[in-house]
């Protein structure tokens, strides 16, 4: 994952130390306004598929050979495969654009200033997920985010010769839908899973607005989101031998899903608000 600090650290001294268009240090009212910049490569390491071969609804089990042989051995990555064996590689998961629209209200109490701001934005990450069985097949989970509602306050301390910038630190609801995706290079089993989910958490980071005139501020944050995302499931079934692995504990096949519940996001973003 790339660092995202030291670049919100050299965006944020750049615009305090740009020349204001107007000395307005009141805070207090309502903005309109958005958000654009990068996110960071979700960060998976360790991520792994559980397996229910019997379908009691404990995921932990091995899938395992007619010889009884770990059906999953050669292992797994955080990716999209490029192959059916680890040989072959996999592409690895990838950041992109962020962007979204805001709203809130701040009141200004000296230097402070209290907030609270409402968002719904979208973004390019994706993470993968990739396990490769004997066979050799590769079996890929994909999920992106499809919509990222947010509600958090905010609390800052205003400074400057007229008050004019604001450095704050902001917290608070993250929701997203997320967009799954499942495919295997496996022929002979069928897969079938339960489709998008929505995932809850929190969302925090900080962040330094300027105002450049009456009407008008811009800013750079840094916002990191933390979503639980557990409900996605796929079912491995047949048609198929009945010595195949998927079918051999239960003839209905095979549950399996990520043993890393937690979608986690950073993002590095330039803001504008009309405020009024």
């Amino acid at each position: 994952m790339n660092a995202p600090l030291p670049r919100l650290l050299v965006l944020a001294a750049a615009l305090i130390a740009a020349p204001a268009f107007a000395q307005s240090g009141e805070w207090t009212g309502g903005y309109v306004g958005g958000h654009a910049g990068v996110v960071m490569d979700p960060d998976d390491n360790g991520d792994r598929f559980l397996f229910d071969t019997n379908l009691d609804g404990a995921f932990g089990d091995t899938v395992r050979t007619v010889a009884g042989a770990d059906a999953f051995s050669p292992g797994a990555c955080d990716g999209v495969a490029r192959g059916p064996t680890p040989g072959d590689g996999c592409e690895g998961n990838n950041g992109g654009a962020d962007w979204g629209a805001r709203a809130g209200y701040d009141w200004q109490v000296g230097t402070w200033v209290f907030g609270v701001v409402g968002e719904l934005g979208m973004n390019d990450a994706r993470d993968a997920l990739t396990a490769f069985s004997t066979t050799p097949a590769s079996y890929t989970a994909v999920r992106k985010i499809d919509s990222l509602a947010a509600l958090r306050a905010r609390v800052g301390i205003a400074f400057g010769a007229g008050s004019e910038n604001l450095a704050y630190v902001t917290g608070g609801y993250a929701r997203a839908k997320v967009e799954n995706a499942f495919f295997s290079s496996n022929r002979v089993n069928t897969f079938t899973d339960n489709g998008d989910s929505d995932a809850s958490g929190a969302q925090f980071g900080i962040g330094v607005e300027r105002r450049i005139n009456d009407a008008w501020a811009v800013g750079v944050e840094y916002v990191s989101t933390r979503l639980e995302d557990d409900e996605f499931r796929v079912r491995a079934g047949g048609p198929a031998p009945a010595t195949n692995p998927f079918i051999l504990a239960n003839a209905n096949g095979t549950d399996f899903r990520r043993s890393d519940d937690d979608f986690d996001l950073d993002s590095v973003r330039v803001t504008a608000a009309y405020r009024f």
